[in-house]
């Protein structure tokens, strides 16, 4: 059981309980460490006894000594004892008992653990010491079993030197040639090395004379070494001489039986490759593999590193190794995860690796533009107080530059995230504070730039707010049954009243905005919870502040903020306890808050190189400052798009790069900048274009020997001679292929024999001198400037017997070009054997490789030597094979082919036709593939181009042309090409009669140029009624000339005819002054510029003609009009918001004496105020428009210049239109409808800004269109529209529409006429009904009576009436509101029921006063009053005015008569 299976400040924080830190139970606790040290002793006694002592006397002696010290130990606690108070002893004996009877049973178990401990340390002991008997037995110096063997060659023969050896460790084999040490990456196809199993081989290959030499291979290990030689003679080839002497040559080297197998050889089947990936996907890189021997209890060791850092199981990432695959996954990529990953499988007998690189790029941002999150997040200097927390800067590429971060922090076991710092941080670095003590954090940051704030990064390691140091003061003890007692060292200092200040206060580190200190606690702390609080105090100022009033500090480091920029400060710290706060500690040295480093420079110099066809390797000088830099970020481009993009998301520290990702054959350039904690550097300089290609690698000059060959392949045999094909290699090695060399042997013969001792040129080739009815087999090795390549691997056995059969022999050299989805294109070569007639054509087979049956893809044969076979299945592989046919029937099929997918290549290019500048037909290819040694082969029908006096073939770098020298319809065919050195890259094109007689015409406008025209010849009328011809050219030169021809005449420039060009815009005009009858014709412009030329012509005759004369004469009117005052904009009328009509136009050219009228009908308009004719405009507003204001109204402008006249018509439809406006107008003022009760029924009224019966409106009730009538009438007035319903009754309910049409729009107001609204309507109705009723029939005076009468005394006054009512009404007469009695002074009378009248004889001043009479019926009446005033005979007569009638006071009806019917 270990004791401590994790860091203490790791761990979740525990509480103790603290009874047991007393004297009493230190010296219990010191009597248990002795016993347990005693154990401890008794044991190793135990275990280095000699002999084999039995455990039993082990445990007995154990127990003894055991027993003597804890008596020695009780005798020293009882002496201590004695002197502890008896209060104490009381109160603690209980507690001593308890532990005494726990210590008794821990010592039992202890006794029990012993005796189990010793014997499984014995076992452990005697298996060590055998374990180290069995390696010391079988270590032993390298041992040769088999040594080497001298060899005599012939040249162009290879050998392989074989010996074995044994050792243990394995020994480790070099070998020279003539004491100098072989390296066979000096020249990889001379030499090749193996060691399996403890045989060692040494081939060499293809061996010339100076390949002889003394041979020799040195074994080594720790032990000692062992060597072994041999010569090796290498001798020329002589007719005479028997070239094979096969007991030279040990082919089968037996093994040795003694041979340990601690060699595991793996084998990599399947590798990981470079890999792309963006963050938050999941991936997994596998690498499967063959592990020989396979042993179940031995097997290699699995390793994965990133950056040379070994990986293990973790959240996320997950590592899998058996059943002959590896394999590591991410859960969840992030940024931190990019690098160069490394699988090494470690055995034993050695490492076995492979590497590639994993790049992992941003994710989408949440907020566009801006930044990728930061990576590698990781703390540092945990306390209890705080935890510094680092990061690395993303790089910014095409966001804008990041200004600053937030870090977050988060409590372990919970999810809710808060941000540290107010404003954002611009150093990669941060402490944070306000930890809880105890608790463990997680951290991430975010950054932010002018876009926004990026994601956040992937969370830190836990970190746990405690400090490093409790665990030096604490130490723990571990009892049986997982039990365990911790002893603070805080207990053993004894109590510490006020504590001492600390100690060492200094800045550990130094930051623009932050300085963190820290101190040494005092020594002894004591017991007592220690904190800590920190002042400081600017240099100079000679006052303290306290840093951290509100909180203390509990940890001895601390980060302190709010410093001044630029000004030192000394700090101080203070220590407090319960009981009270130190002295302050030394002052530190003036501190000045500053950033200890700076902005890296932009690396030196870049350098890129080729690398892969995908791939360039880049370099770059380091910058002058590189100690505290992060890394580099490397970002391409591609030539000419100004566009730059990332290549690596992740600082790499190393100044060497491979960019990968690249296209084939486009052209990069590479910039470099440096990170640190304060961000990015400036750009370096671009390095210079390379073309991503692949790098030729090789011995000489960047080359290496080409590929071998294959397809060997019998053609023809006489019975003394064989004709052998064979396919070229597919990799020439950078230099072009000079020829071939054969080697044959018989069938039962282990010798190979050179044919040739000069190169062969062809893919063909006739072996003499065989032996009739011999089998033989050969293979043949390419050779160029570099040297021979490998051979090929050996053709099958050939009978060399002669061919008589009359059928065809194979055709050969099968070639599988343009490869596409669904077809493919076959080459072959013609039979060598043609059997006894002509071949007359081919049969072409295929078949699945998967599959039995051949299929014939042509039913008929095909005369041609190459066949487009189609309709195949994307995504199967095939195989191909060719027979000919003669007379006598189907020939030897060809070699089958080699498998081919049928499925395009990403990127595919095609052939394309063009004509060059000068006129020249083309066919061009572009390959990004090819290499510096690659070769492009043009055909037709399949077969070589090479006729010059034909074509022509230009080609450079990348890009190939074929042009057609003289191209007529011999030229018509299937072109082809093929790009040598690449993955078998091929296209072709048909040239056909439709696209042979487009390129010719093509042609023919380049030799024959014209030139191009924006516009053919046109014409414009211009203001003063000119006409203008005038042409314009795509461009012209200042070389260029031009003419005019009218009706096959040329004019000049004069004044009839302007004649102008405007070569920089290509603008040929030409202005006729006056345009007359004369004119009628054709026009025609002729340009020429160097060879190119163009004409354009006009016709205008007839009816065309007309028109151009007539718009000349009226343009020539309207300039002469224009000359005076005028209108620039006729009559026009439009609605205003108020529903006005207003005409208005638009006047030019007036000054002050210009005069304005407007007529009406030919007669004048009077307006309240002239218009101003310096404002440009006059109107003339129509309120309330109707049919009287129909008419024909006329603008008339006029002074000593002349006059102008505008007018408008305002009738017919122009007056319906106005309306149409009208109405729209008006509707969008319509109030909702309204309810009106009159005598007469029910109104439905709707107000408006304006309303005419001729406005398109219309009523409907209950969607039923109305009719004006006697029951339903319509009608209104100039701002209301109204429906009056005639006595209304229960049928008139319902909805009722108010429609408003207004042209494009249409504006409807509803109103639901039922229910409670119509009641209270109708009932108001039959009371205004009832009331008009009584209105016409009461009583009433209708004339006669004046409201003033004056009279001279003595007269006779008769006042006389009219009276009217329905039934006849009473009259009364009153004076003074008095009724009086008729005398002979006072006399009235009531003639035919209707005339009133009162006659006063001889009146007198006592007659003065107000007479009234109070006519009435029972629908009511009215009361008139008349003011009599006599004077006297003598006195001057009052005046009055005239005239004036009296006014009559009416009289209400009584309430029966008012009250309404029933409905």
């Amino acid at each position: 059981m270990s004791s401590v299976a994790v860091p203490f400040y790791q761990r979740r924080h525990k509480h103790f309980d603290q009874s047991y830190r007393n004297i009493q139970t230190r010296y219990v606790l010191e009597e248990y460490a002795a016993r347990k040290a005693a154990s401890r002793q008794a044991a190793y006694y135990e275990s280095t006894g000699l002999g084999k002592t039995t455990c039993r006397l082990c445990a007995r002696r154990a127990r003894t000594l055991a027993h003597e010290a804890m008596q020695e130990s009780r005798k020293r606690t009882h002496e201590q004892k004695s002197h502890v108070s008896d209060e104490k002893r009381i109160r603690f004996a209980s507690e001593l008992s308890a532990l005494e009877k726990e210590i008794h049973t821990a010592r039992h178990r202890a006794r029990e653990h012993l005796d189990r401990l010793a014997v499984q340390r014995m076992v452990e002991e005697n298996m060590a010491l055998e374990r180290h008997i069995i390696e010391e037995r079988i270590s032993r110096a390298p041992e040769i079993l088999v040594r080497l063997r001298s060899h005599t060659i012939w040249e162009k023969m290879s050998v392989s030197l074989c010996f074995t050896v044994q050792g243990f460790p394995t020994p480790v084999v070099q070998w020279y040639k003539n004491e100098e040490l072989i390296s066979p990456a000096s020249d990889p196809t001379k030499y090749r090395i193996e060691s399996k199993y403890g045989v060692h081989v040494l081939h060499i290959n293809r061996a010339d004379f100076d390949d002889s030499a003394t041979y020799s291979a040195v074994a080594t290990n720790v032990h000692g070494q062992a060597s072994t030689n041999c010569a090796v003679i290498v001798r020329r080839f002589r007719e005479e001489e028997e070239p094979h002497p096969a007991a030279l040559m040990p082919f089968h080297l037996p093994l040795s039986h003694d041979v340990c197998f601690t060699h595991i050889d793996v084998q990599f089947l399947e590798k990981f490759g470079v890999t792309f990936a963006t963050e938050g996907e999941t991936l997994t890189l596998k690498c499967s593999m063959l592990i020989t021997p396979e042993l179940k209890r031995l097997r290699p060791r699995a390793e994965w590193y990133r950056d040379d850092v070994l990986l293990k199981d973790s959240k996320w990432t997950q590592l899998y190794f058996g059943e002959g695959q590896a394999a590591l996954s991410f859960s969840h990529l992030n940024k931190d995860d990019e690098g160069l990953y490394t699988l090494r499988m470690v055995s034993r007998g050695g490492i076995s690796e492979c590497s590639a690189f994993l790049f992992v790029r941003d994710a989408d941002a949440l907020i566009a533009g801006a930044p990728g999150a930061p990576m590698d997040v990781k703390c540092h200097d945990a306390n209890r107080d705080y935890v510094i927390v680092t990061w690395k800067p993303p790089n910014t590429t095409s966001e804008s530059p990041v200004i600053g971060y937030f870090v977050d922090k988060c409590e372990v076991g919970l999810e809710n995230w808060v941000q540290c710092n107010d404003a954002p941080v611009k150093v990669c670095k941060y402490p944070v504070t306000g930890l809880q003590e105890g608790r463990s954090y997680v951290f991430r940051v975010r950054a932010v730039n002018s876009a926004g704030i990026s994601r956040p990064s992937r969370a830190s390691e836990p970190v746990a707010a405690l400090d490093p140091l409790d665990l030096e003061r604490t130490q723990i003890v571990h009892v049986d049954e997982g039990r365990k007692i911790v002893i603070s060292k805080d207990d053993l200092e004894g109590d510490v009243q006020i504590p001492s200040p600390p100690t060492n206060v200094h800045a550990s580190e130094i930051s623009k905005t932050y300085v963190v200190l820290s101190w040494d606690p005092p020594v002894p702390r004591g017991r007592e919870p220690l904190t800590y609080f920190i002042e400081k105090s600017m240099v100079g100022s000679g006052s303290w502040q306290r840093v951290n009033a509100q909180v203390a500090v509990k940890s001895p480091r601390y980060a302190v903020f709010d410093l001044a920029e630029g000004k030192p400060y000394v700090f101080r710290v203070l220590s407090a306890n319960k009981n009270g706060i130190s002295d302050p500690s030394e002052i530190t040295e003036p501190i000045q808050p500053q950033d200890t480093i700076v902005l890296p420079s932009a690396p030196g110099q870049v350098v890129a190189t080729r690398n892969t066809k995908t791939s360039v390797v880049v370099q770059w000088d380091k910058p002058k400052h590189e100690e505290d830099l992060y890394g580099y970020y490397i970002e391409y481009s591609v030539v000419g798009s100004n566009r730059w993009e990332p290549s690596n998301h992740k600082p790499i520290k190393y100044n060497r790069f491979v960019v990968h990702g690249l296209e084939t054959g486009e052209q990069y350039v590479f910039r470099v900048k440096a990170a640190n904690a304060l961000g990015l550097s400036e750009n370096s300089q671009e390095s210079e274009a390379v073309t991503v290609q692949a790098a030729l690698r090789g011995s000489v000059s960047h080359m290496a020997c080409p590929s071998y060959p294959h397809g060997i392949t019998l053609l023809n045999c006489d019975g003394h001679s064989m004709t052998l094909g064979w396919k070229a290699p597919r990799y020439s090695g950078g230099s072009p292929i000079l020829g071939y060399y054969i080697d044959k042997r018989e069938a039962n013969h282990q010798n190979w024999h050179e044919v040739n001792s000069s190169l062969i040129t062809r893919t063909i080739y006739t072996v003499e001198d065989l032996t009739e009815d011999a089998f033989y087999e050969f293979k043949v090795a390419a050779a160029n400037l570099v040297g021979i390549g490998q051979p090929s691997d050996p053709s099958e056995h050939f009978k060399c017997k002669a061919w008589t059969m009359p059928e065809p022999g194979p055709a050969y050299d099968i070639m599988i070009c343009e490869v596409r989805n669904t077809s493919l294109v076959l080459l072959w070569k013609a039979p060598v054997y043609e059997g006894k007639s002509p071949i007359t054509g081919y049969l072409v087979d295929y078949k699945e490789v998967d599959t039995e049956d051949w299929i014939t893809a042509n039913e008929k044969p095909t005369s041609k030597r190459y066949f487009k076979v189609t309709d195949l299945h994307e995504g199967h592989t095939y195989v191909f094979k060719v027979r000919a046919v003669n007379d006598a029937g189907v020939g030897k099929s060809s070699e089958i082919s080699e498998p081919v997918l049928v499925e395009e290549r990403p990127g595919t290019k095609e052939i394309y036709s063009g004509v060059d500048d000068e006129g020249n037909i083309y066919l061009a290819f572009d390959c990004k593939e090819a290499t510096d040694a690659s070769h492009f082969a043009w055909g037709k029908s399949y077969e070589e181009i090479d006729d010059s006096h034909k074509f022509k073939i230009e080609t450079e770098g990348n890009h190939s042309k074929l042009y057609f020298k003289n191209p007529d319809k011999s030229d018509l065919g299937t072109y082809s090409i093929s790009v040598s050195d690449t993955d078998g890259i091929s296209s072709s094109f048909v040239m056909d009669d439709q696209e042979f007689e487009r390129l010719m015409a093509l042609s023919y406008e380049i030799k024959n140029p014209t030139i191009p025209l924006k516009s053919e010849l046109a014409y414009e009328v211009l203001d003063k009624g000119e006409v203008r011809f005038w042409i314009q050219a795509e461009s012209l030169s200042p070389d260029s000339t031009f003419r005019f021809v009218i009706n096959d005449k040329e004019v000049e420039n004069s004044d009839r005819h302007k004649i102008n060009c405007d070569r920089s815009n290509g603008i040929i005009e030409m202005v006729m002054e006056k345009f007359t009858i004369d004119n009628e014709g054709t026009y025609t412009v002729q340009i020429q510029d160097g060879k190119a030329k163009n004409q354009s012509s006009l016709v205008l005759i007839g009816d065309a003609f007309k028109g151009v004369l007539a718009e000349s004469e009226l343009q020539r009117k309207e300039y002469l009009r224009k000359q005076g005052p005028h209108f620039s904009e006729f009559l026009y009328w439009n609605v205003t918001e108020e529903c006005e009509v207003l005409l208005s136009c638009k006047v030019a050219n007036t000054k002050k004496e210009t005069d304005f009228k407007w007529y009406k009908d030919g007669s004048g308009v009077d307006v309240e105020e002239l218009p101003d004719l310096q404002k440009g405009e006059c109107h003339l507003s129509i309120p309330k428009l109707s049919r009287k204001d129909e008419g024909v109204y006329k603008a008339t402008l006029s002074d000593d210049r002349g006059h102008d006249v505008s007018s408008l018509e305002l009738s017919g439809k122009v007056y319906d239109d106005i309306m149409l406006a009208l109405s729209g107008m008006s509707g969008k003022s319509a109030s909702p409808l309204k309810i009106l009760c009159t005598e007469e029924g029910i109104r439905l009224q709707c107000f408006l800004k304006y309303y005419n019966e001729e406005m398109k409106v219309s009523w409907s009730h209950r969607e039923s269109k109305i009719s004006s009538g006697e029951k339903m009438k319509i009608g209104g007035g100039d701002d209301v529209a109204w429906l009056q319903i005639s006595e209304p009754t229960e049928k008139d309910k319902g909805n009722y529409t108010f429609e408003i049409f207004g042209g494009k729009e249409t504006f409807k107001r509803t109103l639901d006429l039922s229910g409670q609204a119509f009641d209270e309507a109708y009932e108001e109705f039959q009371r205004l009904k009832a009331a008009a009723f009584a209105e016409k029939n009461r009583g009433k005076v209708i004339g006669g009576l004046p409201d003033v009468v004056t009279i001279m005394d003595g007269k006779t006054l008769n006042l006389t009436c009219t009276v009217f009512g329905n039934p006849d009404p009473e009259v009364v007469w009153f004076k003074n509101d008095k009724a009086f009695e008729i005398d002979e002074h006072y006399a009235y009378s009531l003639e035919q029921g209707k005339y009133a009248s009162l006659t006063i004889k001889g009146v007198t001043s006592e007659d003065s006063g107000k007479y009234s009479i109070h006519v009435k019926n029972k629908y009511g009446g009215e009361t008139v009053d008349v003011t009599v005033s006599v004077y006297r005979h003598g006195e001057k007569m009052p005046e009055i005015k005239p005239g004036q009638l009296a006014k009559p006071r009416p009289i209400p009806p009584s309430e029966e008569v008012l009250k309404p019917e029933g409905k």
